[in-house]
């Protein structure tokens, strides 16, 4: 896991600070590579191929060069297909060099897994992100150069209009953006073709597979633990695979999160780990949080802050965690999602907020866990387990199926984790931690009527952004000190889940 800069065009400039304001994704290494066209600069964080795996990496095989923030699970398959390519290292993103070798513009169809990577091609730049965007990436251009990074602050000094790098698109120099996966039109076929639902067993092995296929690693690997059915599900499967295991929970004191994780922990046996934090650690942290979130909005920042702490925490004995992300959206885990009662409009709507996960629970998992040079995996996001869920008829999916939300999910694991945590009612992670309402009350106290009816038209005016609450002016202030928010794109601006 890395972050990522770099020019392609005939006047790029190079922003030393530019890699600087990304060096906290990359805390065991750095490397810029110089070409005629531009530069490419990148902050490695070392997990497969600890020794050979610096970047930029040169390919063996033709004039190319390779920058990658991410992994490709399927790297053991492609070293089985692309033997034809002289490999110099084990490293997991050489397998795109291999592929790319072959199959250019079609490269990101052969490849499983989170990725935002460039290859410079003598001439030519081309660029992919992983279908969901799990990984982050951000562009803008500059006269006629074309500039890219990770993060939005190595590029606001740069470049005048910062715009996020579409999900499942690449991009070529010669011929421009091209979609590789629309997870609408997927999930479209996917239903015309839905069968019964797949009994508890093909839930259960097709879940062991992606984390299977995602403990890929040479460095320590945890779990984040909650206590939730989503990310006790995950721990109970790695734990089958990893005897060791750690698992890190935060919350503040007599939080439902830290019990419930504690009694998971005790179940399986693992190195369980907590911290406790109260208000002051979180008015003391916040500014950090939205620094590296990029983002004001107030159910991302709510959740960020526990994320943030246990980030931190899980960085002290890990270099890769694995979360349960995503299962919420895929088995409809949220009580807004109560008020459909046809499954064509859940499935519409489990597919929608799929699809912007990008810039908001991803987000929040990238930029927190980046913040402590800390690798951050959703099992339950794999495209091929998507994809599974999605084959699931939504009609199992509705809240009144068996009376219960995610019922397919908790069935297929009901026998691995305590019957309580299994059948445990869905809370928002802020909620479960203890944390959802004092920033709320912090902002109430502290912003007068008047002044918010000032400063959200002001930034209504400047921006276009409609600033909803006093909670949400409160993290915009913050963010004003860091970013421009009449000149970067306002990702992770969300409905309340």
């Amino acid at each position: 896991m890395c972050g990522i800069v770099a020019a392609y065009g005939k006047n790029w400039r190079y922003s030393h600070q530019a890699l600087e304001l990304i060096a906290h994704r990359g805390p065991d290494g750095r490397a810029i590579t110089y070409l005629d066209n531009g530069y490419l600069a990148h902050t490695r964080l070392s997990i497969v191929d600890v020794e050979g795996g610096t970047q930029p990496m040169a390919s063996a095989a033709a004039p190319q060069w390779l920058i990658c923030n991410g992994e490709i699970y399927n790297h053991p398959d492609l070293r089985e297909r692309y033997t034809a390519y002289p490999y110099r290292t084990q490293s997991d993103s050489e397998d795109i060099l291999a592929v790319y070798a072959q199959h250019r513009q079609s490269t990101p169809r052969q490849l499983e897994g989170m990725y935002a990577f460039a290859v410079v091609d003598e001439d030519e730049l081309f660029l992919a992100r992983d279908p969901l965007g799990i990984k982050p990436l951000y562009y803008g251009c500059e006269g006629d150069t074309f500039y890219f990074a990770s993060e939005i602050k190595a590029l606001q000094d740069i470049v005048t209009d910062v715009k996020e790098f579409p999900p499942g698109y690449s991009y070529s120099s010669r011929h421009g953006f091209i979609q590789n996966y629309d997870l609408q039109a997927v999930t479209r076929q996917i239903a015309d073709d839905a069968g019964p639902i797949p009994d508890t067993d093909a839930v259960r092995e097709a879940l062991r597979r992606s984390v299977d296929s995602h403990l890929m690693s040479d460095v320590p690997l945890g779990v984040f633990l909650s206590g939730g059915l989503d990310s006790s599900i995950i721990a109970a499967l790695v734990k089958q695979q990893i005897p060791d295991l750690h698992s890190f929970s935060v919350g503040v004191a007599g939080s439902e999160d830290l019990a419930y994780a504690r009694q998971v922990a005790r179940y399986l046996g693992t190195q369980h780990h907590e911290y406790i934090y109260d208000e002051r650690d979180m008015i003391a942290a916040l500014p950090d949080v939205i620094y590296y979130l990029e983002s004001f909005d107030p159910a991302l920042v709510r959740s960020a802050v526990a994320n943030y702490f246990l980030a931190r925490l899980a960085s002290q004995y890990v270099k890769v965690i694995l979360s349960g992300e995503g299962a919420d959206e895929l088995f409809s885990g949220y009580r807004y999602l109560r008020q459909f009662e046809t499954p064509e409009a859940l499935q519409r709507e489990l597919v929608e907020i799929t699809a912007e996960l990008h810039n908001r629970n991803l987000q929040r998992l990238d930029r927190m866990t980046m913040a402590h040079g800390l690798e951050g995996r959703v099992p339950f996001l794999d495209r091929r387990f998507v994809e599974f869920a999605f084959a699931i008829p939504s009609a199992h999916k509705l809240y009144d199926y068996k009376s219960v939300e995610k019922w397919a999910l908790r069935k297929a694991f009901e026998d691995m984790l305590p019957e309580s945590v299994v059948w445990r009612t869905k809370q928002k992670f802020a909620e479960g931690a203890g944390s959802a309402h004092i920033f709320q009350r912090i902002a109430e106290a502290e912003i007068g009527d008047g002044q918010f009816a000032r400063e959200a038209g002001q930034i209504l005016a400047e921006t276009g952004h409609t600033i909803r609450s006093k909670e949400e002016l409160y993290y915009c202030r913050i963010f004003q000190r860091f970013f421009k928010t009449s000149t970067i794109p306002l990702v992770g601006i969300s409905r309340s889940l």
